[in-house]
């Protein structure tokens, strides 16, 4: 559990984590605007809406609206054997 930053219940009930991995060679590099990963596990714990992926049915999309920004905050999660991880998170003006 040595390269996981934070393992959550998502609102459904389910487990979802996110790796140190994912957060510093993909989030962080790729979407610097994300700044804390406790930004990630708020929308994981109260989005506003979650949608199914279109990119395979394993991959869920939890958004939630920022009011300062004025556009979606979208997390990616796949689930394999009941259990979520993070595989993308960023900031969207129109949902999916």
């Amino acid at each position: 559990m040595r390269n996981i930053i934070f393992e959550i219940i998502d609102k459904t009930g389910r487990k979802i984590h996110l790796s140190k991995e994912r957060w510093g060679k993909h989030i962080r590099l790729l979407h610097p605007e994300i700044i804390k990963p406790e930004e990630v596990a708020e929308v994981l714990k109260k989005p506003e809406i979650i949608n199914e992926s279109d990119r395979g049915e394993n991959v869920r999309w939890y958004y939630k609206y920022d009011k300062r920004r004025k556009e979606y905050f979208k997390v990616s999660v796949k689930y394999l054997n009941g259990t979520g991880y993070v595989i993308t998170a960023h900031y969207t003006r129109k949902i999916e």
